[in-house]
């Protein structure tokens, strides 16, 4: 096995010109293989919610959720890092509840670092965290508020039109240079297009990942593993590439079992 990937490490691969690349996880068993194929980082989401578990809103999953799928995660992983989101709830309530809630998810959960979503919004947090030793993973970007704030229609934002804005470009440079003299390690840059995309990463010394809407001008690349081997029910039906159709792969199974069981034939397994 490869030497355990670190955050110095990681900001190597910057300096180096080598892209990283990290997968959304939830579970021991996807951890695992993750690991065993040699990503950089399982990054332990919020999203778990919407994606896992069937529920309408991301800020629905509370911190004793968040610290069950990271030990399953740590639990699962030996050489990549681990991240785990904050949730919705300790950053809002202020600097004294989100380092309690980040020191649980590293002393409990194992995670190697926090990600902290709209961090820009909350730099003091951010500086915060990192004096207490805690490396940040911050997310910015477009989002439905910020787009509105940059006067881009969200609707359009994936569109390199929309998102080649030099305005906005340069607001979200400025947030990115904040961050990292906020202290972060690391930046989530959503939605992030080839022209401001390209910018931020040019911008800071740190590296720039993205994931949805995100692309080859950024300095690594973070993917829902359920994404990218077409688990979810939806990929039964849907003509989006993946680099696998598990979903279908289930369904064919699951239907082959039902069909042997009720003929009476021996199930395989």
């Amino acid at each position: 096995m490869a030497d355990k990937m670190t955050i110095p490490a990681l900001q190597q691969m910057k300096r180096d010109g080598k892209k990283s690349i990290g997968v959304v996880a939830w579970d021991y068993q996807i951890a695992r293989i993750a690991d065993r194929a040699g990503v950089d980082f399982v990054s332990v989401g919020d999203s778990v919610g919407v994606n896992l578990w069937g529920r309408s809103e991301i800020s629905e999953v509370n911190m004793d959720e968040m610290l069950i799928c990271c030990k399953a995660v740590r639990a699962g992983v030996e050489r990549a890092l681990v991240s785990c989101d904050m949730p919705y709830g300790p950053v809002q309530e202020g600097i004294p509840a989100a380092i309690t809630a980040a020191c649980l998810l590293v002393e409990e959960g194992g995670a190697d670092m926090i990600k902290v979503d709209a961090a820009a919004e909350f730099p003091a947090v951010v500086t915060a965290l990192a004096h207490a030793g805690i490396p940040v993973f911050a997310q910015f970007g477009l989002t439905p508020q910020t787009a509105i704030k940059y006067g881009i229609p969200y609707s359009a934002q994936n569109s390199p039109a929309a998102q080649a804005s030099a305005e906005a470009a340069e607001k979200l440079v400025a947030e990115a240079k904040l961050l990292e003299a906020a202290g972060a390690s690391l930046l989530d840059f959503t939605n992030s297009g080839p022209i401001a995309g390209a910018a931020v990463v040019n911008a800071v010394a740190i590296p720039v990942i993205g994931g949805f809407g995100g692309g080859p001008w950024l300095d690594g690349r973070v993917r829902l593993a359920h994404t990218a081997i077409g688990y979810a029910e939806k990929w039964i039906d849907s003509k989006t590439d993946t680099y696998v159709n598990t979903a279908k792969a289930a369904l064919d199974a699951f239907n082959a079992l039902i069909a042997d069981a009720r003929a009476g034939r021996q199930i395989k397994g």
